[in-house]
C-alpha cells in the first residue's frame, strides 16, 4: 500500500510551521526523521492533507549547554547522541539509551523530538527522559512553554501538546558525580520495540530518587519520589529494598491486568535497579 496524496511543505522557521499546524481547514503532520510516520503513511493510518518537513529549521538542531543542563534541538538524531556528536551531561546515559534504539538505519534518521511527539508507549526516550527529569520546550500559537516529559504523554500516541504546538527542544538536567543510573528493556529480539522498560535514577547530591516503568501500552508509570518504592528510604536503590507490592499495585492501577505482563515490567525495573547499584 502507498500513502494517500498529500501536499509537501518545508518551511525554514518555526513560525511558519505553527501557522500551518494551527490551520483548521487542513490536516497537517510534522515530519522530522519519518521513521514512525513513514510506515503510518504507507499503511494509510495517517492521511494528512499537508506534510510539513521541519528538518530545514536551524533552531531545531541547536545544542546548548550550561552548568545545570544540556538542551538538544528536537531534530537531533539518535545517532548524533549515540556517536557523541552532541554533549552528554548524564555520564553516558544518553548515548546508552540511543544505542539501544531499533537499528542503526533508524537511529541515523530518527529524532529525539519526533520520538517524544509520536508518543509510542514502547519507545525508549519517553520513559528514560521522564526518569531524568527532562523538559520539552514547546512552541505554539500562544508562544513558548515548558512541559515536563513525565506529563507530556497522556496515552498511547497522545500527548499534552495543544493544536498547533510542536516540540522545539528537550532540556536534560545534568547528573551530579554521585548519580547512579540504571536502564533495562525487555524485547523479543534486538531492535524490536520494548515489551517492558525499567529506569532508575538516584542522584543524592540533587535530591533525586526517581523510577519509571515504561512500555505499559499507555503513558509511563513515573515515581517522581521513588524513595517509597524502596522501603521508604532515600538511600541507594537496591534489589532487596524494592517494594514489590507497591510496584505491582502501580501496574494494576495503570490497567495492566495480565500477570505475565506485570512480571515483565517488574523484572525490567529490578534489572535497572541492579545496574544502578553497580554503576
Amino acid at each position: 500500500m502507498k500513502a494517500a496524496n498529500f501536499e509537501y511543505e518545508r518551511p525554514g522557521d518555526i513560525k511558519s510551521v505553527i501557522a500551518l499546524a494551527e490551520r483548521e481547514d487542513i490536516v497537517t503532520k510534522l515530519l522530522a526523521g519519518g521513521q514512525s510516520l513513514g510506515p503510518m503513511l504507507n499503511l494509510r493510518l495517517a492521511q494528512p492533507d499537508v506534510l510539513v518537513d521541519i528538518t530545514a529549521i536551524p533552531e531545531l538542531k541547536r545544542v546548548e549547554e550550561n552548568a545545570d543542563a544540556v538542551t538538544l534541538g528536537a531534530c537531533i538524531t539518535h545517532a548524533d547522541i549515540e556517536d557523541g556528536r552532541v554533549p552528554d551531561g548524564c555520564a553516558g546515559a544518553l548515548s546508552t539509551v540511543a544505542r539501544d534504539i531499533a537499528y542503526r538505519a533508524v537511529r541515523n534518521r530518527g529524532t529525539i523530538g519526533g520520538s517524544l511527539a509520536h508518543a509510542d508507549p514502547a519507545a525508549d526516550w519517553i520513559s528514560c527522559l521522564a526518569a531524568m527529569g527532562a523538559e520539552a520546550l514547546v512552541s505554539g500559537p500562544a508562544g513558548q512553554r515548558t512541559l515536563a516529559v513525565a506529563v507530556l504523554m497522556t496515552g498511547a500516541f497522545d500527548t499534552a501538546l495543544a493544536p498547533g504546538e510542536l516540540i522545539e527542544a528537550v532540556r536534560i538536567p545534568r547528573f551530579s558525580r554521585s548519580a547512579r543510573w540504571g536502564y533495562f528493556k525487555v524485547s523479543r529480539k534486538t531492535g524490536e520495540m520494548a515489551q517492558a522498560i525499567g529506569v532508575v535514577l538516584h542522584d543524592p547530591d540533587r535530591g533525586v530518587c526517581r523510577a519509571v516503568m515504561g512500555a505499559t501500552e499507555s503513558a509511563p508509570i513515573v515515581f517522581a519520589q521513588a524513595a517509597a518504592l524502596f522501603g521508604g528510604t532515600s538511600g541507594a536503590p537496591a534489589l532487596d529494598r524494592l517494594d514489590l507490592d507497591a510496584a505491582t499495585q502501580a501496574l494494576i492501577t495503570a490497567g495492566i491486568t495480565d500477570a505475565i505482563d506485570r512480571k515483565l515490567h517488574i523484572t525490567a525495573l529490578k534489572r535497572a535497579i541492579g545496574r544502578a547499584a553497580q554503576a
